[in-house]
């Protein structure tokens, strides 16, 4: 089967980050994938490495022209059957069957990792959701439901090439470690685990992630005394190394429509803090395979984590149900499979197949 995958993207995020995941990994399974997708100096790379071919365009606004008409170019050489896009930019610059009529007939499936506007997927014949919830968006927003199927993100867990040392984050190697995976954006919340450490004199955060706030993140660690104590990473692709080297891993967004960050604890056996935001209250389980706080809570944060840190036979259970969640609703074989199973599915409803 040949599948265009379509992101126009930023230059670091976590649908950005699942984006290239699903893209090698169906390439891994034996699916023709090419990537149309802007320039991106992370990105681009990964997806080149795993032998995927990349089509870069620039996905500008309202008067690009341009990327519509180049993308046209691309489906026509590759003919695939699905077209997947994700997110709004994509899947509006993104041609439908009816406006190209290739040779070969294709389907334009929209990946949806949030509540966007549908007025931009015109072009879509159907829709992936990645939350229930997203699901139940667009029926009220008038989308017939077998248009629709829901679909977990995969939690990728790369191998780990090098571990990571304390010692070379100016960490103690008995010091709690806390460990919150995403971008430098109020959305995260990274302000609230920076203020739920302020009583916690022996605790350590690590932020791994870049984004607009780090200069108002880093002024605010250091206003309440906790900037030795609060590591800034930046941008890393050592996912699995970081959470194997922390002991809890903290994910209280304020606006999240999935998290694979919580999935990911799981996959690594790391027990988690969650937030109530709308993904992780639609898959966690308070007190089975994490413990869960209120958006904004700063000091809830704080109670949870003395908790999790003092109780081990907790730390064991909510590791343990975690890992057990993992294997059965987030691996990328039941993730991959399902994507294609859907696809399938389609394609024969159509008469394509």
């Amino acid at each position: 089967m040949k599948i265009l995958q379509v992101m126009a993207g930023g230059d670091h995020g976590g649908a950005e980050t699942a984006f290239v995941d699903m893209c090698i990994a169906m390439r891994d399974a034996g699916v023709d994938i090419e990537v149309a997708t802007r320039s991106n100096p992370v990105r681009v790379p990964a997806l080149e490495k795993a032998g995927i071919k990349v089509h870069t365009l620039p996905f500008g606004g309202g008067i690009d022209i341009f990327t519509g008409w180049a993308l046209g170019r691309v489906i026509k050489k590759f003919q695939p059957l699905i077209i997947q896009t994700w997110m709004a930019r994509g899947a509006h610059k993104t041609p439908n069957w009816n406006a190209l009529k290739t040779a070969q007939r294709y389907l334009v499936v929209s990946r949806l990792g949030g509540y966007y506007k549908t007025k931009y997927f015109k072009s879509a014949d159907y829709f992936n959701t990645i939350t229930p919830d997203i699901k139940r968006y667009l029926t009220d927003n008038g989308v017939e439901a077998d248009r629709i199927r829901h679909i977990n993100n995969f939690a990728e867990v790369e191998p780990i090439e090098k571990p990571v040392f304390r010692a070379e984050l100016n960490t103690p190697d008995n010091a709690p470690v806390l460990l919150a995976l995403g971008r430098l954006h109020s959305s995260k919340a990274h302000d609230i685990l920076i203020k739920s450490i302020v009583s916690l004199p022996h605790v350590y955060a690590w932020i791994a992630g870049e984004g607009p706030d780090r200069a108002k993140l880093e002024k605010l660690a250091a206003d309440l005394g906790v900037a030795e104590r609060v590591k800034f990473l930046g941008w890393r692709t050592d996912r699995s190394a970081l959470l194997e080297a922390c002991d809890v891993c903290v994910f209280v967004s304020r606006y999240e429509a999935f998290g694979t960050v919580f999935a990911q604890s799981w996959a690594l056996k790391r027990p988690v803090i969650v937030s109530d935001a709308d993904g992780p209250r639609q898959f966690c389980v308070d007190g089975e395979d994490s413990l869960m706080v209120p958006k904004n809570d700063a000091a809830a944060l704080t109670t949870a984590v003395q908790r999790i840190l003092s109780d081990k036979p907790l730390r064991d259970r909510l590791v343990a149900q975690g890992y057990k969640r993992y294997q059965n609703e987030f691996t990328k074989e039941k993730s991959v499979a399902a994507y294609l199973d859907f696809f399938i599915e389609i394609l024969k409803r159509e008469n394509i197949l």
